[in-house]
């Protein structure tokens, strides 16, 4: 059985693909952070486009995905002959290496809960409108949710530097102030909770990666290679939607925790075969 067909042929992948087309380049990405990364070899163009073909990217887009990724620094190319491969760029190398901290160290309990809240708030004009799409998706990177307009939060004060540097870095210390401390007397944390984050989105999304992954048993080095490439594709996503609340601000049974575990598990009992079945096509390929 091929790349191609092990993905039709199992629902775990299948479904991941009736959900809407994943971008070639992110894929790419997921690709060069969990196989190129760590050999920290050049790589074929040729062994690339299979990869992605067997996860369903037409050759077309996977190369105007190395095209792009070159064109933004992550990638250099050499060739050899007619033959073209690709390596990692420093700048490459630091982009993944940050990603896969999040992706793995993602997950974990979160630390014991003061009761304290980070509070920011933030003025840019309406005008400035590419201003305030860079800072909203910084401070959701960061776990930060909005309840307001130039209101954000967190119930974590420890990531105040961080928010600090994001804030700096945009330009917009100026018109920023920031409060530390405990909800007060007026309202209640749930509310607020309710109107900064969409759980039950980010809860929807957990459920919909237990259906996709929580019974999938690939059977051949292909098929292994295909759902780990999946796997952490899919899973990447989640640092960005869960901000990571504290167990008292969460819903009960908490799909977040359950994702987690199956995270764990299957990622730990693929990832030998996935290696080895990446090197073997390297290797074939050189």
């Amino acid at each position: 059985m091929s790349a191609a067909e092990s993905v039709s042929a199992h629902p775990a992948l299948s479904r991941r693909r009736e959900l809407g087309a994943v971008s070639a380049r992110s894929l790419l990405l997921t690709v060069l952070g969990e196989f190129v990364l760590p050999w920290d070899e050049p790589v074929w163009t040729q062994v690339l486009l299979d990869v992605l073909g067997g996860l369903g990217v037409e050759s077309k887009s996977a190369r105007q995905a190395l095209a792009r990724t070159a064109a933004e620094g992550l990638l250099v190319s050499d060739r050899s002959g007619r033959r073209v491969r690709w390596s990692l760029t420093d700048q490459g190398r630091i982009l993944l290496t940050d990603g896969a901290a999040r992706i793995y160290g993602f997950g974990t309990a979160a630390p014991a809960w003061d009761g304290r809240w980070l509070v920011l708030l933030v003025s840019v004009p309406e005008a400035r409108r590419q201003l305030r799409h860079r800072l909203r998706t910084r401070l959701a990177w960061a776990g930060l949710g909005s309840p307001a307009p130039g209101v954000w939060l967190t119930p974590d004060p420890g990531k105040q530097g961080e928010v600090a540097g994001v804030v700096a870095d945009l330009g917009l210390t100026g018109v920023t102030s920031s409060f530390v401390g405990p909800f007060g007397a007026i309202g209640g944390e749930a509310s607020v909770v309710a109107q900064a984050w969409d759980l039950a989105g980010v809860e929807a999304a957990y459920e919909e990666f237990l259906d996709a992954f929580t019974g999938a048993a690939p059977a051949s080095p292909a098929e292994v290679l295909a759902h780990q490439i999946h796997l952490v594709h899919s899973w990447r996503r989640f640092p960005f939607l869960d901000p990571r609340l504290p167990a008292e601000l969460l819903p009960d049974r908490w799909a977040g925790a359950r994702a987690a575990t199956v995270f764990d598990a299957r990622h730990s009992a693929w990832d030998r075969r996935a290696q080895q079945h990446w090197e073997r096509v390297s290797s074939t390929a050189r």
